[in-house]
């Protein structure tokens, strides 16, 4: 189905971005996934060719424009080009909104210009061994100290967690105050008692690095919050609705991705002498899944447009992180199906996504949460 989403400017970009992953990354999958991280040389040339960090200001090397479909064509040919684990859809998708829009001048200009042209990795942390979905309930703590504040916790499941230079972390600078005592403080690699935990043995997205980070006693300079003090739940929130949509992006472009590959196994390979594509039931499975990738991709292209105009709500971005990546998950595995033995071998591509895939049903809030969020605001 013809996509009215992109001008000249975007289909540009993507030529770009293909050539990026296609060249920089694709290569050097099988390489990542048994390393269990990324090289940090691809993010340099990502920055070189202008594909990080586009929203911020000129001045500080980005072009100044905030539109989420450059960040939707970074997503749809990552996945195009089987490129894996590279977490610059993170640095796009979520971490820009807090560098950019949240920060003073003098932040601007200490952070900027590294997060844009791939010297500087980011991540945020959320999620603690005792609190996931609830970020009300964090223990991290930040106590104030004169001119720093001093962090003590940890946090675990943190993408980017051993690649990023700078984390910002969600603490409670209020603990009685419950959601409204958390602040966003900006935790720098090297920072003494700040350290990196186990990378996470996950069942899939082996070469995204997901670590545990551990805070000890750690001096945090007050120049470093991101923010107001004790309002970072609701910069928090503010933020969520892009990152639910970036789910979804992620979502219909892996289920693209698995359509395209079973349709040239189910080409390629015979049985009983003709092939398998060419069976009824095979045949009816491939059509259903291609007509619902049209349609996820339609309501997914709806919420971009949403989005770019400042009218994409926490109910809609959760209903379409929701749908999209249950959809998503049941065209996995009904694509790995298809590759009968052949789907359970890890040489397999279909493999790789049917693991990976397994993670959107959960992070970014689960979907019993989104399924919550939207009922709530349907007034029960």
């Amino acid at each position: 189905m013809k996509r009215e989403l992109f001008t000249d400017e975007h289909r540009a970009f993507r030529e770009i971005a293909r050539a990026f992953y296609d060249k920089e990354c694709a290569p050097h999958s099988a390489e990542w996934e048994k390393a269990g991280v990324t090289a940090r040389e691809p993010w340099l040339v990502a920055g070189a060719m202008g594909l990080i960090g586009w929203e911020a200001p000129e001045a500080f090397g980005g072009q100044g424009i905030k539109d989420f479909r450059y960040n939707a064509i970074m997503t749809e040919e990552m996945y195009a080009t089987g490129t894996v684990g590279i977490g610059i859809g993170l640095q796009n998708d979520i971490m820009a909104s807090y560098l950019v829009d949240m920060t003073t001048d003098e932040q601007k200009e200490r952070w900027l210009p590294g997060f844009v042209n791939g010297e500087l990795i980011t991540a945020i942390a959320m999620s603690e061994p005792g609190a996931g979905s609830d970020l009300a309930g964090v223990k991290t703590s930040a106590r104030r100290a004169g001119d720093h504040y001093v962090v003590n916790g940890s946090k675990t499941f943190i993408s980017n967690g051993l690649l990023s230079d700078l984390v910002v972390t969600v603490v409670k600078t209020d603990p009685a105050a419950g959601r409204k005592g958390i602040s966003l403080l900006a935790i720098e690699r090297g920072m003494e008692g700040f350290e990196r935990g186990r990378n996470l043995d996950k069942i899939g997205q082996k070469s995204a690095d997901t670590a545990e980070l551990v805070f000890n006693e750690v001096k945090v300079p007050v120049e470093n919050l991101i923010g107001e003090e004790n309002r970072g739940f609701y910069h928090l929130m503010s933020n969520l609705p892009a990152e639910r949509l970036g789910i979804a992006i992620n979502a219909v472009s892996q289920a693209r991705r698995a359509v395209e590959l079973t349709k040239q196994y189910a080409s390629d390979r015979s049985a009983f002498g003709q092939p398998i594509g060419t069976f009824q039931v095979n045949r009816h499975a491939i059509a259903e899944m291609s007509v619902k990738v049209d349609v996820m991709q339609t309501y997914v292209d709806r919420c971009i447009e949403a989005v770019n105009a400042g009218e994409l709500t926490a109910a809609e971005a959760a209903g379409a992180k929701y749908w999209a990546t249950e959809t998503q998950w049941e065209i996995l595995d009904r694509c790995l199906q298809l590759h009968g033995g052949y789907g359970y071998m890890n040489e397999y591509e279909i493999a790789r996504l049917w693991r990976d895939s397994r993670v959107q049903r959960l992070y970014g809030g689960t979907n019993e949460i989104m399924k919550d969020l939207i009922g709530r605001s349907l007034g029960f």
